[in-house]
């Protein structure tokens, strides 16, 4: 059953991939309306999937690569949701559809075999903080990175961003910093402070540059630097995209540094 709720999750969120780029070329409301009810079939089905799965093993989904990659599609599907209500902007979320969709497929590049016994180093409540606060704030920077990328082809071609009806600078300003407001308190909480209370009940320390350790820092670093440029420096504009940016590409290698890299990160790979 949880394959074939997989599959037709795959085929939703496909078909809302298909309307939302054909928005992007037609411009028809309909296509766009149609685009968020495939998401919404999609993101059900996801739903139910976890669930299923959760139920199967008797554990949260969140031991794995395929595990976090399916929860962390499922938070940024959330995000789409949220931004839908809360933007009102139809250009970011069609381009938003099509990495939720990305980061569903590459779930299944994983073994997908369920873990009921889990290793003892998983057998902590702080896991599950740790992971989903981390998946929620990453969700959230996924928004602002497409923000970021719409407020570069603004800027390298104004016209044209006017004709393609791209949301102006204050407005695509304001949804990467909310996206970052947002995203910087769940990750903090999630991947450094509930990461490093996890680590020490599992390993016996609360920091030991592990290269997943190490690489979330970055992250951390990065975001942080967004902050500080925007509030004190008043920083905006093409600067500022290209933080978002680099801290969401961050952001997705740290959840493949384990598997290039090692440590002790390792066994979810």
């Amino acid at each position: 059953m949880e394959q074939k709720l997989y599959w037709a999750a795959f085929i939703f969120y496909s078909l809302a991939v298909i309307l939302n780029v054909t928005y992007l070329a037609f411009r028809r409301q309909n296509l766009h309306r149609s685009g968020v009810i495939a998401m919404a079939a999609g993101f059900a089905v996801h739903t139910v999937a976890i669930i299923v799965r959760t139920v199967t093993t008797g554990n949260p989904p969140l031991t794995n690569m395929f595990e976090y990659l399916l929860i962390l599609s499922w938070f940024s599907s959330i995000a789409f949701f949220i931004s839908l209500k809360v933007v009102q902007v139809r250009f970011l979320q069609a381009l938003c559809a099509p990495l939720i969709f990305m980061l569903f497929v590459a779930a299944s590049m994983f073994p997908k075999e369920p873990v009921e016994q889990l290793m003892p180093a998983l057998q902590s409540v702080w896991l599950p903080i740790h992971i989903t606060l981390a998946a929620a704030g990453e969700a959230a920077f996924l928004v602002s990175f497409v923000a970021a990328i719409l407020m570069l082809i603004r800027l390298s071609n104004p016209k044209r961003a006017d004709d393609n009806q791209i949301p102006d600078m204050e407005k695509l300003e304001s949804v990467i910093y909310q996206g970052i407001v947002i995203g910087y308190p769940l990750f903090t909480i999630g991947a450094l402070f509930a990461g490093s209370v996890w680590a020490y009940r599992a390993w016996g320390a609360f920091w030991s540059w592990d290269p997943k350790e190490t690489c979330s820092l970055i992250v951390w670093l990065i975001y942080s630097f967004y902050l500080h440029a925007r509030l004190n420096r008043k920083w905006k504009g093409r600067k500022t995209a290209w933080l978002a940016i680099a801290g969401f590409i961050s952001a997705i290698l740290t959840m493949f540094s384990s598997m290039i890299l090692g440590g002790l990160h390792s066994y979810g790979s």
